[in-house]
């Protein structure tokens, strides 16, 4: 597939469904592990050095060689979607789209690596290619995030394929941090009817912090905060002693972030009796743009143009592995397959999109 050789839509079907009748959880590391074992496979036909990581994480060595700057590429393969998913929301192809969980985000960008890998017929770029390959990053990554902060100090630069911005099929060369915190209040129980003033309302300390933790938000500077889940209480006659939420938080910088924290950890009840316990923080730092990354878009634009096609980039609200890499080393994502729906029934890629998009990761392999 060298230079702007067409892609094999067929043939990357057919790997593709392989890895979707696989269905892999997050939770499920034994499917995890099947998934993982199938695309290892896939890179030991290439000659590749292949292991095993602490947990789970597997790296895959395309001609890297000690004290040399490589090419990092990143991908997963765990989805949020549980066992049994494939029956009520099968594969299917309709027209231009193929629909399947797991297709958009992101079996469909790994299929489309090692399509693009292919291309290079066993002779690698100076410095090799690395691809670490995740089995957790639905939820946070946190067994492979330290695999990858070290892979991106070596790495000269490092693409992410993640699925682009659905609808625009933009890529990232920017996404907010994310954080999440759960809050859990502690008060006195009494008698709602008989002795009130004994009692110490959990939840209603937990309503003060719901509205005063939200007030800390800053849209303006891609600050927003969103308390998504709360519970508490025994009974309604009783003044509750229990309550808990938990809170959603994006930040586009890390004093943002700092701003956001402070004021989380240093909020206090308006009835003293209530004591409050706080935890999590910021899960991803923020994937900030920077000259590195944007040189990289530009690259990627003028080998989109020769191909035929126009691409954007845009900074975008959810998290990938990209946020750990992006303050390491010059990081651009949104690589994978052109689509929609990620994490909704819906979920499909664009098969009239999506062999243009592989050339594109072809090119940018073989001449960044």
């Amino acid at each position: 597939m060298k230079a702007n050789t067409a892609a094999d839509l067929r043939a990357m079907l057919q790997d593709l469904k392989t890895l979707v009748d696989i269905e892999s959880p997050s939770t499920d590391l034994a499917a995890i592990s099947r998934v993982m074992n199938v695309v290892e496979g896939w890179a030991r036909d290439l000659g590749a050095e292949t292991r095993a990581l602490p947990g789970g994480t597997r790296e895959m060595n395309f001609g890297v060689q000690d004290g040399q700057k490589y090419l990092l590429v990143l991908a997963h393969v765990d989805t949020v979607w549980p066992h049994g998913t494939l029956k009520h929301m099968p594969w299917r192809e309709d027209a231009e789209r193929l629909y399947g969980p797991g297709t958009y985000d992101m079996k469909a960008g790994i299929v489309g690596v090692f399509h693009a890998l292919r291309s290079f017929g066993k002779v690698w770029p100076a410095g090799g290619i690395k691809l670490l390959v995740s089995p957790d990053e639905e939820i946070g990554s946190p067994t492979s995030r330290g695999h990858i902060e070290q892979a991106a100090r070596q790495a000269r630069v490092v693409l992410v394929v993640e699925p682009p911005v659905a609808d625009s099929h933009n890529l990232k060369t920017g996404r907010k941090g994310t954080g999440q915190y759960t809050l859990t209040f502690t008060g006195i129980a009494s008698h709602a009817g008989n002795k009130p003033a004994e009692g110490a309302s959990a939840i209603t300390a937990a309503a003060e912090a719901v509205l005063a933790l939200q007030a800390l938000a800053r849209p303006e500077a891609g600050t927003t905060i969103s308390v998504g889940k709360i519970a508490g209480g025994t009974a309604t006659n009783v003044v509750p002693a229990e309550c808990f939420f938990d809170m959603d938080v994006r930040v586009s910088t890390l004093s943002e972030a700092e701003r956001v924290d402070k004021g989380v950890h240093g909020w206090k009840p308006g009835d003293s009796r209530v004591k409050v316990k706080v935890q999590g923080g910021l899960n991803r730092p923020p994937f900030e743009q920077t000259p590195g990354t944007l040189a990289l878009y530009e690259k990627a634009r003028a080998i989109a143009a020769d191909l035929g096609f126009e691409l954007g980039h845009e900074v975008v609200g959810g998290g990938s592995d990209g946020n750990f890499t992006a303050p390491l080393a010059p990081t651009l994502d949104g690589l994978g397959s052109p689509g929609d729906g990620a994490h909704a029934s819906h979920e499909h890629v664009r098969l009239d999109r999506w062999p243009a998009h592989v050339q594109l990761l072809t090119r940018l392999l073989q001449e960044v």
